[in-house]
């Protein structure tokens, strides 16, 4: 039976006024081997109520498991170390061995635990993107396919940006950070990233090399790409924490019953509502709204240059009357407001991207809304000559049909008769 507190004190009491178990004991009506206990257990510095270590069959091994586990680096499996411990003439069933492999796995883990140092950033100084899977939207076609969203933040304010794409490829990424830097207002010292091949083409002595036209484009904004080290939480987890926080919100999920989206301008104003909701709230960590920590990081961020980067962007076209360009002699329909303006085309896949420039349009559509810089204005699929890609949406109240021919005229009131 455990003795209580108040017991245990009695007995260590009567000890040191007696110095003798056997008259300890009696004076506190207990075993004098309770007694030896309770001492031993004192003069050896262990907690005289924790309980007591019976010798194990294992503890003449346990030397053997330990150069074991530390041979393999904590991975070594328990069942292995059990056939070698029967070969040694251990006796014991496999049960007790795990039991042992586990207690020395913790030993070995909390010995080589490694340790991380906070990540303290420094206004105007890091920006950080990086890549999540979107929702499967209607393409071009109004057949589902799925998109990718790419999720931006400045390290110090907190301030994100989450843009809707189709790709990920290298002239979607200027694209992308194009738009990031306009929305942001200035261009930070370094942006931080993944080692895709869009920026890293091959490591040489364990060191990146970068994609010589993301070399131009960072030099274009007067910034710096540099790439995260592996397995550094700390420096990648702001960014990886956007892309998770933006596809819980944005992705359609039994968790947030978001319905699917049924056109990719839906998963856009949805991309903007999730970025003007965690940037107007409190940041846990900084304790500080992004959109009023931001004010405060503009001051520190370069200037931005007022012609985007464009040199992966594709072939310059200028859209004609017909509000179409001619690429691999077929014509593209481009949306109203663009005549007369310069786009970018360039073949993906097997589809072809538009971009343009919204900050150079003399007068903005009614379509742009609050969107700035390089933007993907339309996509067709790859035509081939003598089969133009015409998308009827771009020619709102044509006074044709769908078909080609005349509508039929609508009769108008010349007098009140």
């Amino acid at each position: 039976m455990k003795k209580s507190d108040r017991e245990i004190m009695e007995i260590l009491e009567a000890y040191d006024a007696t110095e003798s178990a056997h008259s300890a004991a009696q004076l506190a009506g207990v075993d004098p081997k309770t007694v030896r206990r309770y001492v031993a257990a004192r003069d050896q510095g262990r907690p005289v109520t924790g309980a007591g270590r019976r010798p194990r069959m294992l503890d003449e091994y346990m030397r053997k498991i330990e150069e074991w586990v530390e041979r393999g680096n904590g991975k070594v499996r328990a069942d292995i170390v059990h056939e070698r411990l029967v070969a040694m003439g251990f006796t014991g069933t496999e049960r007790t061995t795990r039991r042992a492999v586990a207690q020395v796995k913790a030993a070995w883990r909390a010995g080589h635990q490694r340790t991380y140092r906070p990540w303290i950033t420094e206004p105007g100084l890091w920006l950080q993107f990086d890549w999540g899977e979107g929702p499967k939207v209607p393409g071009p076609d109004g057949v589902l396919r799925s998109t990718l969203l790419f999720c931006a933040w400045l390290a110090w304010s907190r301030f994100r940006v989450v843009i809707p794409v189709w790709d990920q490829r290298l002239p979607t990424l200027i694209a992308c950070l194009d738009a990031t830097l306009r929305r942001v207002g200035g261009v930070p010292t370094y942006v931080l990233t993944d080692n895709a091949k869009t920026v890293s083409v091959d490591h040489v002595a364990g060191v990146p090399v970068r994609h010589p036209q993301i070399v131009e484009a960072a030099r274009h904004y007067g910034t710096q790409v540099h790439t995260c080290v592996p397995f550094d939480p700390q420096s990648k987890g702001g960014i990886e924490s956007t892309v998770r926080l933006a596809k819980a919100d944005v992705v359609p999920t039994e968790a947030n019953l978001r319905e699917q989206y049924g056109s990719f301008a839906q998963l856009e104003a949805a991309c903007e509502q999730f970025c003007a909701k965690v940037n107007s709230r409190k940041h846990r960590e900084s304790a500080r709204v992004p959109n009023e920590a931001l004010i405060d990081e503009r001051r520190r961020l370069h200037v931005l240059p007022a012609a985007p980067h464009t040199m992966a962007l594709g072939q310059s076209r200028t859209v004609g009357t017909d509000q179409t360009i001619r690429f691999g002699s077929v014509r593209y329909s481009t949306p109203p407001g663009l005549v007369g303006a310069e786009v970018w085309v360039r073949a993906d896949g097997m589809d072809l991207v538009i971009v343009a420039d919204l900050d150079r349009l003399p007068v903005a559509p009614d379509w742009v809304a609050d969107r700035r810089g390089l933007c993907e204005v339309a996509r067709h699929h790859l035509s081939t000559p003598g089969t133009p890609r015409i998308d009827l949406g771009h020619y709102p109240n044509h006074p044709q049909e769908p078909g080609g021919a005349p509508r039929p005229p609508r009769p108008k009131a010349r007098s009140q008769a």
